[in-house]
This record gives C-alpha cells, structure tokens and sequence, in this order.
C-alpha cells in the first residue's frame, strides 16, 4: 500500500493512493498514519480489504491538495553516515567498520514538497537523496539481518539536507548541521515492505536546477538495511514509527570540485527512490 497524508501543515489527513493513481480518503477509518497504525495489523488488515472492495471515498480536488509528510507523530530519525561505498570514496573516508549513527529531530520533518529553509550565515548547505526505513514493531536486540527486516514497516524517500560547515567545522558532533529546521523532507508515500521486496535493488536519483546530481542505488549499501536495524537494535530500542535514514550514494556537493556547488535560496532540487515516489522542494533564506 501506498499510505500518505494530505492537507494543510498541522492538519494533515489520511490517504491511500490506490493502484489507479487515485487518492483516497482514511480519515472514516483511521484517524491517522503513525506508529500505533503500523503496529496494528487489523486495521492495516482493514485498510487493504476496504481499498480492495472499492470502498474508499476519493478525495476531490486531489491535484491542488498538499502532500505533508507520511507519517505523524515520528518518535526518533536514527540515521546512518558514510553507508555507500561510492559516498565514502567520493569524501575521502575510509570504510566505516561498523555503521556511523547519528540522529536528526523529528520537528526537522517536512512535506515531499514544502519549501527547504536555507539556514541563517549558511555556505555549504548539501543535498542527499535516502532511502528511510519506518520501524512497524518494537526491536530490542535483534539478532540477525533477517529479523531486522521484519520488523520493518514500509519504506519512503528521504532528503537528508546538511549544513557542511555547521556539521563539520564548527566543533562537537554532526548535529548542528543535521537539525535545522526543514532539513528532512519526508514522503510522499509510505509504502508498506510488502510493496518493496529487496530494498537493496532500488535506485536513487537527485537533481539540482534539472542537472542530474546524484545516481545510485541500494545495492551500493555498505550495511544493507535489516543489518542496520539489527545493528541500531542492539544500542536503543526502535519502535513503532521511528525512522531510519539509511545513508546518500555518491554525488553530493562536498564530494564535488572546487568550488563546491553548495545550494542557494532560489535554487531547485528534486529527487526520487525508485518505487516510492518523488520530491521537488525549493530553496529560500530562513
């Protein structure tokens, strides 16, 4: 299933896009797409016998609807560094020995499509295409790969915007430049796993101003996405409606010649993961 949430920021509501490419309207049947929905399999039971039955309404005027991010209420974004080969290269880093974990808000969450706020005294702002994971049951110290992938819920594209200079040359951890607001656009879709048999076979692809930037895929994975569930199980428990951001494939703008094309307010950037939709945000000053 293709579960989304469309509306005005702060009041989104339930949808499903069926297979037609037509939306339609949750809200008389769920009250949201959260966590608490992942983790209950009756009402997602529910959900595919009405979709199946024809017996969602279709939302009218779904073309000029906002799309908000798929999922509300995010309990925790973990996300993971230098995890494609090509990346790693492209910055001159060594392979990481085990996954690189740090973490972004969950207020950094934004539509597929909402404006992406460049930060105040910024000059290296960066783009990166993910694959997010969404966690749909509670994981304690997974022990393999396999557990790991089934406990996950669905999948979504992620933009794992980055400030450079904030993250890496301003002192202490990623954070400063991984937390500014709008700096993780989320949707459109959330598509559940069983739409999404080997998310180590998905390509994914980032244009700034319509040049072709970034151009990989999952296989490049340095640790595939049921080991880094099982790996981030072992430090923290992951439940239901955490996200997990899995890492960018080489084309960002820090791996670039000088001068880096860091990105600009006014400036264009859509991305795609294949199977799970596509974004197009612009760039202005916050």
């Amino acid at each position: 299933m293709k579960l989304l949430r469309v509306g005005t920021a702060g009041a989104e509501r339930p949808a499903l896009l069926d297979q037609d490419g037509t939306l339609r309207d949750l809200s008389g049947l769920v009250p949201d797409i959260d966590g608490d929905l992942l983790a209950d399999e009756a009402a997602l039971g529910r959900i595919r016998a009405a979709a199946a039955g024809g017996e969602l309404p279709v939302i009218d005027g779904a073309a000029g609807t906002r799309v908000g991010p798929p999922l509300a209420r995010i309990g925790k974004i973990v996300c993971i560094g230098l995890n494609y080969h090509d990346h790693a290269a492209e910055t001159g880093a060594a392979i990481p020995a085990e996954p690189i974990i740090f973490f972004k808000a969950p207020d950094t969450v934004v539509g597929p499509d909402d404006t992406v706020l460049v930060p105040r005294g910024s000059t290296k702002t960066d783009w990166e295409v993910e694959l997010a994971v969404v966690i749909g049951r509670t994981a304690r110290y997974l022990d393999s790969a396999e557990d790991g992938l089934a406990h996950v819920a669905g999948y979504a594209v992620a933009h794992d915007v980055s400030e450079r200079e904030f993250q890496i040359e301003r002192g202490g951890t990623w954070d400063k430049g991984k937390n500014c607001e709008t700096f993780n656009p989320l949707g459109p879709w959330l598509v559940t796993a069983d739409e999404v048999p080997d998310p180590q076979a998905l390509d994914l692809k980032l244009w700034v101003n319509g040049e072709l930037k970034q151009d990989g895929t999952t296989a490049e994975q340095i640790f595939p996405v049921g080991e880094v569930v099982r790996y981030v199980s072992r430090f923290m428990t992951l439940y239901p409606g955490d996200v997990i951001n899995t890492g960018t494939p080489a084309g960002v703008a820090m791996g670039q010649p000088e001068p880096k094309p860091y990105l600009r307010s006014g400036d264009v950037v859509e991305l795609e993961v294949s199977g799970l939709g596509r974004q197009r945000q612009e760039l202005k000053e916050a």
